[in-house]
């Protein structure tokens, strides 16, 4: 039911694909979040004289742009020649915060909105030590927006949408909160730009189904739930639906497949890009990020849908071996990912 592509990239050919992200011009909207660890260090914890408990003392604070905000970090760190972001945060502590943290990495955020009437989406996880070296996590805390933003925050996102759009060759949608700023209008006007002649590659985690005229980055247990049975399916089952998506959307399709690669279909033709073989330990979280962020980076730069699709299948590979943290892969680290798992094929 699929092809195989083995035709595995060569050095050269991936240092002139790289080369070419000097020229790509790709902006992603999506729901971002950020993330925060509190480390206490409950050796210095004294018992309280107020209450009888023992407070955490927190000795370290790390934060880092979470949800849509590390795909944008992904292809920040690929240094493409323009990098737009699109996007709704709070006017709180946390949304300075979140924005503060995007433009350190080098993030343009012109079209980063605050508003007042939300809350900037946090996810905070206070992590306590001790004498040995178990580290114990306590129940996360969650700042998330539980009500639809209003009509006023959604013609600021759609104004931005729409002039941000003008400027780019890709754009890469992170699809992910149930009350973010992608809203059913904003779906439907990323629509209407893969209408025109856009190229809009759509990360949802549950509206996939509600796009058209785009390219849909579904991982394979969310294609069986937006567009097939909701059961887990084999291989050749999968690779049905990736065709059956296609000949909905009538653009290309992409279905990512963990550790056995992904499938990219164009012109009816379902082909699996093959994943590296990375050993334990791995570190899965923020692998569909990247994937998105190297596919789109890769795509602005003037590579095939399979060219793309093979390089970031490469940045993938790169970040789950960066354990405990959603990692990036830079241009430099994706090649010497090449070498360590793909040098010696060709």
């Amino acid at each position: 039911m699929y092809i195989v592509n083995d035709k595995v990239l060569t050095r050269s050919q991936l240092e002139s694909l790289l080369d070419k992200i000097d020229h790509a011009r790709i902006g992603l909207i999506g729901d971002l979040c950020l993330d925060m660890y509190w480390i206490a260090d409950m050796k210095l914890s004294e018992l309280s004289r107020e209450t009888p408990h023992y407070p955490l003392p927190v000795v370290q604070e790390r934060y880092a742009p979470g949800g849509a905000g590390n795909a944008a970090n992904n292809i920040a760190a690929l240094k493409p020649g323009q990098l737009l972001v699109i996007g709704l945060v709070g006017t709180d502590w946390r949304g300075d915060l979140l924005i503060r943290a995007l433009k350190e990495n080098g993030i343009d955020c012109t079209y980063v909105l605050q508003d007042d009437s939300i809350m900037t989406n946090t996810y905070i996880k206070p992590l306590r030590c001790g004498i040995s070296d178990v580290v114990y996590e306590d129940p996360r805390l969650d700042f998330e927006n539980r009500a639809p933003i209003s009509e006023d925050c959604e013609k600021k996102v759609l104004a931005a949408l729409d002039e941000a759009a003008k400027k780019l060759d890709v754009l890469c949608v992170s699809d992910q909160m149930k009350f973010g700023c992608i809203t059913p209008k904003i779906r439907e006007r990323l629509c209407e730009l893969g209408r025109s002649g856009k190229v809009v590659i759509v990360d949802s985690r549950d509206h996939a189904a509600d796009y058209c005229d785009v390219t849909v980055k579904p991982n394979e247990v969310e294609s069986s739930r937006a567009f097939g049975s909701g059961e887990a399916l084999e291989l050749d089952e999968l690779s049905v639906l990736a065709a059956q998506i296609y000949e909905r959307n009538k653009k290309t399709t992409l279905m990512t497949l963990g550790d056995r690669g992904c499938f990219v279909v164009e012109d009816g033709n379902v082909v699996r890009c093959p994943a590296c073989k990375v050993e334990p330990p791995i570190d899965f979280c923020g692998a569909g990020d990247t994937f998105l962020a190297g596919y789109g980076t890769l795509l602005a730069a003037g590579a095939s849908a399979i060219e793309a699709a093979q390089v970031a299948t490469l940045c993938s590979a790169t970040t789950i071996k960066k354990i405990g943290t959603t990692g990036t892969a830079t241009r430099q680290e994706v090649l010497d990912t090449w070498q360590l798992y793909l040098g010696q094929t060709v």
